[in-house]
């Protein structure tokens, strides 16, 4: 028997990532965007007709977001970074009863990235220094970006020796994406680096997950519980 594809609410659609999602599931049998939504438009119908649903819209959208899908029991992906505390607690309270992924990035290799950070900050101990660089496009809002956070949060949990870490955000012309953790110790320097040629990379890990997520219990889970990190 042929295997339905999954039915898909993307939210933020008209964006730079929504854009590139939708390129990407046109050529993808396992998925169907049966809704586009952006600014101004009601999320409810698709959302009653939906598998999933994608979020790469704003953060003030969470809220109506979360209420929506609370109430048609419907997964969340969600790409969209900026929450406030009181979003982020939104998005929790809804996770516990709603599967979630919430990542701040979507790509492979920048999870990797997060994976091989704790692993450098725990080997090195607290005789290296850490700091992060990240560049974006100059049109990206908020500063830091989200993985340049989760980068530190990762850094915080593993070395408790250095409570802050410094991050430099740089925003010029039309950089996609680029992140180095930086760990300085005695007479050497260690570095990280991931580098995004293309936005694709963060569509295809949303799909990705887009797809696992569906029949999943409810949880918040991570692009790191995507790949089985």
């Amino acid at each position: 028997m042929k295997e339905c594809p999954a039915r898909v609410l993307l939210i933020g659609a008209a964006g730079r990532m929504g854009k590139t999602i939708s390129d990407l599931a046109d050529g993808d049998p396992k998925i169907e965007i049966i809704g586009r939504c952006d600014l101004g438009d009601s999320i409810e119908p698709s959302m009653q007709n939906c598998d999933v649903v994608i979020d790469f819209s704003q953060a003030d959208a969470i809220t109506e977001i979360c209420r929506v899908a609370l109430k048609h029991h419907k997964p969340l992906v969600i790409g969209t970074t900026g929450q406030s505390r009181e979003q982020h607690r939104i998005i929790e309270e809804t996770a516990q009863s709603l599967p979630i992924v919430f990542a701040s990035n979507f790509s492979i290799g920048v999870n990797v990235l997060f994976w091989l950070t704790r692993k450098a900050a725990e080997q090195l101990g607290s005789d290296f220094e850490t700091e992060i660089v990240e560049t974006h496009h100059k049109m990206k809002k908020d500063a830091p970006s989200g993985t340049a956070k989760t980068l530190a949060e990762v850094l915080k949990a593993a070395k408790k020796t250095q409570p802050e870490i410094p991050i430099q955000s740089i925003r010029e012309g039309d950089v996609v994406g680029e992140h180095t953790v930086i760990f300085n110790g005695p007479a050497e320097r260690f570095e990280l680096s991931h580098r995004a040629a293309s936005r694709e990379i963060f569509a295809r890990g949303a799909l990705r997950a887009a797809k696992w997520i569906i029949g999943r219990p409810p949880g918040l889970y991570s692009m790191q519980d995507v790949l089985g990190l």
